[in-house]
Order: C-alpha cells, then structure tokens, then sequence
C-alpha cells in the first residue's frame, strides 16, 4: 500500500489484509498480532490508523487483547484471560485444602515465574481471589488464605 492510498479508509484496508491473513492461516488462532510499530512501518500510517483497523478486528470477534499477553488471534472459543485461569488454579487449591487456611499463597513473583506472565497478570489473580474473600493481604508478609466467615 503507498502513502498515497492511505487517505481515507485505510484503516478498512488494513484491517481487510489481517482478515486476509486470519482466515488464510498465517495467523493462527492463539498467536500474537504483530505489534502496532510493525503495522504502522509495514502499511506507512500513523498508530491511530493501525488501531482502528484492529479494534474494527476485535469488534468483529477475530482478534482479543488479553492482560500480559497483548493482541492474539481467537480460535473457535475465547481465550480465557490468564488471570481468571491463574485464579481458578489457586482456587482450587484453596477447596481441595492444598492450602489450608493461614497458609501463604505464592507470591506475585512466583507467580510471575511459573505462569510465565505480567506482574499486573498475578497481582489481577491475587485481586479476584481477595475480592471472593478467600484470600487476606498482609501488609509487608505476604497474602494468605482466610478463614472463611
């Protein structure tokens, strides 16, 4: 696409081309987008074009943004986000009475290393569990199981 084609509608262009790519497999269901830097040098627009053509993208169900993981291509079902499957994860141990109560739950740095994900990710994980009242923060030790009310 030349400088010249980019006046109006590109964004719609630009979006048909990764619809392009999405359908014809060379973007795979769960694989990143490319980054908006490398759209905006591949297509010659500035980064608000870029981001129209891929919120018209994830309007359409094609692409999501997922915390700590950036744009991906869906598949047939929606990824979950990261944190909800980290928190159900520590959930489940927190039922099965893998952790009992008062027991500390990993840290957001552990958390971080075994998930392979953001520290916002795990800080979100920790969050929706203190939000389910399963968990309590410990100003300067730590987060650790509660006892249930």
């Amino acid at each position: 696409m030349s400088p010249r084609e980019t006046a109006w509608g590109a964004y719609a262009q630009i979006a048909e081309v990764l619809r392009q790519r999405i359908s014809g497999g060379e973007l795979v269901p769960g694989s990143p987008m490319p980054s908006e830097a490398s759209l905006c040098d591949e297509f010659a627009v500035v980064r608000n074009t870029v981001r129209r053509a891929l919120a018209a993208l994830e309007d359409e169900g094609l692409i999501e943004t997922l915390p700590g993981k950036g744009r991906v291509v869906r598949g047939e079902a929606p990824t979950q986000y990261e944190y909800r499957r980290i928190a159900a994860e520590l959930r489940k141990r927190i039922e099965g009475g893998d952790l009992a109560v008062g027991d500390a739950l990993p840290s957001e740095a552990a958390i971080v290393e075994k998930y392979g994900v953001a520290r916002g990710t795990a800080r979100q994980a920790l969050a929706a569990l203190e939000q389910d009242g399963l968990i309590e923060a410990r100003h300067g030790k730590g987060r650790f199981v509660r006892r249930r009310p």
